[in-house]
């Protein structure tokens, strides 16, 4: 019999670490090749970690929620012939052989002189660009696998948590942690932070003020601006899941970041309606999978933002970063009813088949739960199909840090008056309304408007003869 160390993959160049989230099998159990051993979260997607062999699984080296650097060693599976004889320590960061052979548990390294030595905490510059999934910001390396504060030891996610929350250095060192040694694990922190919202809540200050001779009672909030919610008998109170907060927290960002402006138009797409419907079952039986108009929306637009490349931007102050490549990010509903946003990169360089192919893809990946970190990032602009569910028009947010999203309607049989050489007629046509925000520090209604008009254009001067 043979150990094989089974390690943490590569989830991508910015994706250094992931959090175990729940260990599909446990001690003794037989696994299967390809088959999920543990479910992982990063700051972007949740996944699964398959073993490459077949074997026992023998040791589990991290408990659920602690968080492990790609490359680690998360636990050994027993396999059938040859393999390595023994187990290799990890990391020095990570935990000694000896306490592995005493106990389950992950113990840190004890801290040494803390005090006297001072040392500078490493700062983590979290921006988050989640929906989830989307790109993260200007964010530092980390090399060790957990922060300290000079009186114990806090992971890189407890510490963006407490960094993001506002909570101050002592705050974070009065929570009672229920990890090794007391460590505070991700649920201690987003419990307290539960608690001290409720808190928060609660009105301090009775304010008595006149307006017009008439006497105004206000409750003010000393602690956090937030808004009471009374509950009625019979409401239900539903906590967020991890990935709805992360997209509660991104769109509040992107409102508080971008001045938001819209533009509309509207679209006859009768041509391509009816090359669709022409091509589209010769299309399944060649490619065995179906042509939509995701793949044909994206084309337009990548051509498009070649035609206006200011588009294609993002704001770091008063700097404008304008991107080389055209990576288009697909907003797609999971069935849980959140929202991911896999992306297609270089998109413009990619033929219809190509990105029909992409998109199916991900769209797949994406309500299987089957994305990698890597297929949500790097996106510069966005583009929300919100007429898959039978709305004409909408105003989406932009997905920071890119400077525009655009949305189209459903396609609906309108009458339409046409110009034709024997004088103007009315026709039943296929219409449609793209919609777009964009930040107005950059894109102003000028190019933002007329950008939006050449999607519309070649989406409109379809050629009914083009062949895939």
């Amino acid at each position: 019999m043979g150990i094989y160390k089974l390690v943490l993959p590569k989830m991508g160049e910015s994706v250094s670490e992931a959090t175990i989230t729940k260990w599909v099998k446990g001690v003794g159990d037989l696994i299967n090749e390809d088959e999920a051993v543990v479910e992982i979260a990063t700051d972007k997607v949740d996944s699964d970690v398959p073993s490459p062999v077949v074997g026992k699984l023998s040791k589990i080296l991290f408990e659920e929620n602690q968080v492990v650097q790609v490359g680690e060693v998360i636990a050994l599976i027993e396999i059938e012939g040859e393999g390595d004889q023994e187990f290799k320590e990890p990391p020095q960061n990570t935990e000694s052989i000896s306490s592995l052979e005493k106990t389950e548990k992950v113990i840190p390294p004890p801290v040494e002189n803390p005090i006297e030595d001072s040392p500078k905490e490493i700062e983590e510059r979290l921006i988050e660009d989640t929906i989830p999934g989307t790109e993260l910001l200007n964010r530092e390396s980390v090399e060790k696998t957990v922060l300290h504060s000079g009186q114990r030891f806090y992971s890189p996610l407890v510490k963006n948590i407490a960094q993001e929350e506002g909570l101050s250095q002592q705050e974070l060192d009065g929570i009672q942690g229920t990890g090794g040694d007391g460590r505070v694990t991700k649920q201690d922190i987003l419990d307290y932070l539960a608690q001290r919202e409720v808190k928060s809540k609660e009105p301090n200050v009775n304010v008595v003020t006149a307006v017009n001779n008439t006497c105004v009672t206000k409750e003010t909030d000393t602690t956090k601006s937030t808004t009471k919610v009374l509950l009625d008998g019979g409401d239900e109170l539903i906590e967020m899941d991890r990935m709805r907060r992360l997209i509660a927290d991104h769109m509040l960002h992107s409102v508080k970041t971008s001045p938001h402006v819209a533009s509309f138009v509207e679209a006859d797409v009768t041509s391509l309606v009816n090359w669709r419907n022409k091509v589209k079952d010769g299309y399944k039986k060649r490619e065995g999978e179906n042509m939509t108009f995701t793949p044909i929306f994206i084309e337009a637009i990548s051509k498009a933002l070649k035609d206006f490349p200011m588009v294609n931007v993002s704001v770091d102050g008063h700097r404008i970063i304008k991107r080389k490549h055209i990576n288009i990010g697909m907003a797609t509903a999971l069935p849980s009813g959140n929202l991911i946003v896999p992306v297609i990169k270089n998109a413009d360089e990619l033929s219809l088949v190509g990105l029909s192919k992409v998109v199916n893809d991900l769209a797949g990946r994406s309500r299987s739960n089957k994305l990698k970190p890597d297929d949500t990032q790097g996106g510069t602009f966005t583009f929300s199909n919100i007429g898959a569910f039978g709305n004409i028009m909408g105003v989406p947010i932009i997905n920071q840090p890119q400077a525009a999203i655009l949305a189209v309607g459903t396609i609906k049989k309108r009458p339409a008056v046409l110009e034709t050489e024997h004088g103007d007629v009315i026709a039943i046509r296929h219409i449609m309304y793209l919609s777009m925000s964009y930040d107005h520090r950059v894109i102003d209604g000028a190019l933002g408007g007329t950008f939006l008009k050449r999607v519309a254009d070649y989406l409109e001067n379809w050629d009914m003869n083009r062949e895939i």
